[in-house]
């Protein structure tokens, strides 16, 4: 195996993985909202939606297992029960967030059909290279991802180049590195990082006679490759959208204002090109997560190939019916998912990635105990409005801000540690 040639492929289809869920959409609306401040987002949106995939990788590089293996040392249940949380919101709000991105964006301004026919069309053609799982990074890899970022290149260079010399100032309601955090939560990048890490591991697995070492290494580099990818795409588009955000309305949707700057970036043929762009984007992670859960089922069942199969046959059918939302309703819909999932994982993954002496099954427990508890305030705020709750809230820090729970985390991470170290 050429290991170069292989790091390239799985880089390009990790990027192309994370990039989808109809992420693009994302950067440009977060600029337009920042303004002066888009630097500022851009940090907090690439720490949440690039640095932390790619933690979870080099995880999964150390790992070489399942995404079980991520919460073991908390409890074999435990670890169970969270990853079926996590492959339940995977199929049920990013992967038909796919379809309805690719149909309003894609199919909508185009031709006059219903998003049922889109979903339905789309999920169709998925089932088919879910079942063909064994070219599935080649194929990203080699073929979709370079059109995606020449397409995606083209429309930041230009609009960068082509910018006016003003633009209007910040309306965050939010400290702007803040906003950039919980913004790359909607990528489900992190969530992306432990379930597509286990397909590369799987399809490495494969290809047969690589070494433990030299997958760790593949894996690590890939994740690189991938992670540069992403950096330079999502800061990109943050700063077109701040530097254009005056010829635009404030009252524009994030797939009004992608439309409007590869209109104004790419001229007539525009939005043939973000037609492209999203439909491929947007294909290859539905693809990979399903393909994703779909293993995730078959090893619980032995190694069933029926599991698998039925597995992809429910998550398209899901698919299918929640595709047909519109774009917003699934973004409102996903974000108590988000405050309640994204926590645990993100404190999964660095546990999993700090040297293993800090993060004995001690450190594991006390901490993702911490960060389920500081967690639920920032859950149920989004759940419902009480005066206890907002009481709660301003009495823990950055609660406010939907972080409640990181200092308490930490704090336990130190504490245990600590008394860890004790004679």
């Amino acid at each position: 195996m050429n290991n170069k040639k292989t790091i390239l492929i799985i880089g390009f289809a990790l990027f192309a993985s994370f990039f989808g869920a109809g992420n693009l959409i994302l950067p440009p609306y977060l600029g337009f909202n920042s303004g002066p401040d888009w630097w500022l987002v851009a940090f907090g949106f690439i720490m949440s939606a690039t640095v932390i995939p790619l933690l979870a990788l080099f995880g999964h590089a150390r790992l070489q297992g399942t995404m079980l293996d991520f919460g073991n040392k908390v409890s074999p249940l435990f670890s169970l029960v969270f990853c079926l949380c996590v492959y339940t919101i995977a199929i049920t709000l990013p992967i038909p967030r796919t379809a309805a991105v690719a149909h309003e964006m894609a199919i909508q301004p185009f031709f006059n059909t219903s998003s049922l026919l889109t979903s339905s069309l789309y999920f169709g053609i998925a089932f088919i290279f879910i079942m063909k799982r064994n070219s599935i990074l080649s194929i990203l890899g080699k073929f979709l991802t370079p059109l995606i970022v020449v397409i995606l290149l083209a429309i930041i260079i230009i609009g960068i180049f082509s910018s006016p010399d003003t633009v209007n100032a910040s309306i965050l309601e939010t400290p702007a590195l803040v906003a950039g955090l919980l913004e790359g939560y909607q990528t489900y990048d992190a969530l992306g990082g432990i379930l597509i890490g286990g397909v590369v591991i799987i399809s490495l697995n494969l290809e047969g006679g690589i070494s433990f070492e030299d997958k760790k290494s593949i894996i690590a580099k890939s994740g690189l490759v991938a992670a540069t990818g992403l950096f330079i795409i999502y800061a990109g588009m943050i700063a077109v959208g701040a530097l254009h955000n005056t010829e635009f309305d404030a009252s524009i949707t994030r797939p009004g204002l992608l439309s409007g700057l590869s209109i104004k970036t790419l001229g007539n043929i525009g939005n043939l090109f973000l037609s492209v762009l999203i439909s491929l984007a947007c294909f290859t992670t539905a693809v990979s997560v399903i393909v994703g859960t779909a293993d995730f089922f078959k090893g619980l069942f032995k190694e069933s190939q029926m599991a698998y199969t039925i597995t992809a046959i429910i998550s398209c059918i899901i698919g299918v019916l929640v595709g047909q939302f519109d774009v917003h309703y699934i973004i409102v819909v996903a974000l108590p998912a988000l405050m309640f999932i994204y926590p645990l994982t993100i404190v999964l993954i660095l546990l999993n990635v700090v040297p293993q002496k800090y993060a004995t099954k001690l450190v594991f427990k006390a901490v993702v105990l911490i960060t389920f508890i500081f967690s639920i305030p920032d859950f149920l705020g989004f759940l419902m409005e009480a005066e206890w709750l907002t009481n709660l809230k301003e009495s823990i820090p950055l609660a406010n801000q939907n972080l409640g729970w990181v200092l308490p985390a930490l704090a336990t991470f130190i504490v245990v540690n600590v008394f860890q170290k004790k004679p």
